[in-house]
């Protein structure tokens, strides 16, 4: 079978599709005949060593994958070969078929295709644990969302307001700001044409947001951890800029403001009960209409450089998915 094969830490020009041997499930595992991935930035990280967790070589990255179970290892219940599924696997989602344990399994919502399940559980995920969770999001608070065209971004818009806050959506060109209106964002900061600390101002009568979601980093975060009211949260997602900021402290002191660091990945194995729980919410709005995940652009496995690159810059409008087979 093909797999992209990362076989040292390196640039992502140093990948290449290879034929690998078949999977073969061990006890409590499951093979996934792999039919979409999703394509997310921590796959370039990864790939580069730059990611938290550095996986054994060689390995092929893929953190979230849609497909039919091919092969059960022994001892795993609840699942039966030829079931469509959803997995988060970490890695191993670039190729053709992917070995994963069960616990990272779940069957498919009825009526979700294989691309959109494939980028489903990082975005949603993450974008539901960070705002019920981590900030205790409440109806009527005001929510600011940088990069909110963006895989996580565009999610944050969808589920805050299904929470009941206002949200301002926040991205650098004003076609990425329709889509976020689309999506329900109740106003729009281009912050490559104004400043991001007096939009708010404006918006919010000087009163500032409760909830800063950040996946961003970089140049905006010290202004928008500013636009903080008090008792302000301000969510640390990710550093899609590749600029990791440094927020000076007394800014929190004073409007007696937290800084939260969201890591939904670790969050899922630590409280396993916790996660499926919320996959139950996000599955029931999903199936009420209340969600509609945007994958904006698919690529065959032979593609994978390309759909990575949209990524990795920053062109991806929601998320970008491989289809294999």
């Amino acid at each position: 079978m093909k797999a992209v094969l990362a076989r040292e830490f390196a640039p992502l020009e140093r990948l290449a599709c290879e034929e690998v041997a078949p999977r073969s499930a061990g006890p409590g595992q499951v093979v996934i005949s792999v039919r979409a991935c999703g394509v997310n930035f921590l796959d370039g990280l990864i790939v580069q060593g730059k990611y938290q967790t550095r996986p054994p070589l060689p390995f092929s990255p893929g953190a979230e994958v849609a497909g039919l179970i091919k092969e059960l290892g022994a001892g795993v219940t609840g699942l039966t070969a030829g079931m469509p599924v959803l997995a988060l696997t970490g890695y191993g989602g670039f190729a053709e078929e992917v070995l994963t344990e069960a616990a990272n399994v779940m069957p498919l919502p009825p009526g979700m295709d294989f691309a959109t399940a494939a980028c489903f559980p990082i975005v949603y995920g993450t974008s539901h644990h960070a705002l019920r969770e981590r900030a205790q999001l409440r109806s009527g608070d005001t929510l600011l969302v940088l990069g909110a065209a963006g895989g996580v971004g565009l999610t944050a818009v969808e589920i805050g307001k299904i929470l009941g806050a206002r949200v301002i959506a926040c991205a650098s060109s004003d076609d990425k700001l329709a889509l976020a209106q689309a999506r329900g964002a109740d106003a729009l900061i281009n912050y490559a044409a104004s400043d991001l600390r007096e939009r708010v101002r404006e918006l919010t009568a000087g009163k500032g947001v409760d909830v800063v979601y950040d996946p961003v980093g970089g140049a905006y975060a010290e202004p928008a951890v500013r636009s903080l009211g008090f008792l302000g949260r301000y969510l640390v997602i990710g550093f899609a800029s590749g600029e990791i900021p440094k927020i000076p402290l007394n800014l929190l002191l004073l409007k007696q403001a937290s800084l939260v660091g969201v890591f939904w990945g670790a969050y899922a194995k630590l409280r396993p009960a916790q996660n499926a729980a919320s996959f139950a919410e996000l599955f029931a709005w999903y199936q009420e209409g209340r969600l509609r995940p945007h994958v904006s652009q698919t690529f065959p496995l032979s593609g994978f450089r390309e759909a990575l690159e949209v990524v990795m810059n920053r062109r991806a409008r929601g998320k970008v998915a491989l289809v294999v087979g």
